[in-house]
């Protein structure tokens, strides 16, 4: 079974954390996560986060520490989820690999179906959001 190395940005401004809602397509279909993506070859994952969301989101981000690390079993492959909590330093987040955007408060966490591999990153947001 494939396995994948993935690294995920958790923005929170005004209390209230960004979440994205991925295209109708593959297991994961329309579920709501943390943007981001796979590490390339050679790459850590503050690198690949950076890039990641510059490529997805247009932005630039500093990543202000390492949140969890969530490994989880899908039905077609296996993930290592890498969150990282992350500033923009300029520009906006701009949609282009996602269908929806939002920011959740902590009361609204749940009312978006997440991606399994999300939902322990969520419980921790969920800690820090007042």
């Amino acid at each position: 079974m494939k396995h994948i190395e993935v690294a995920a940005a958790v923005f929170i401004q005004h209390n209230r954390v960004f979440t994205a809602q991925r295209k109708d397509e593959g297991e994961l279909a329309l579920h709501w996560e943390f943007p981001g993506g796979k590490l390339e070859s050679g790459e850590d994952g503050k690198e690949a986060i950076i890039r990641e969301i510059k490529e997805e989101l247009s932005a630039d981000i500093r990543v202000l520490k390492h949140l969890t690390t969530v490994e989880h079993q899908y039905t077609t492959f296996s993930i290592s989820l890498i969150a990282y909590h992350c500033e923009i330093t300029s520009g906006d987040l701009i949609i282009s690999e996602h269908t929806a955007a939002r920011w959740l408060s902590k009361k609204e966490l749940y009312s978006v179906k997440w991606a399994a591999a999300d939902i322990p990153i969520v419980k921790l947001i969920e800690n820090i959001l007042e």
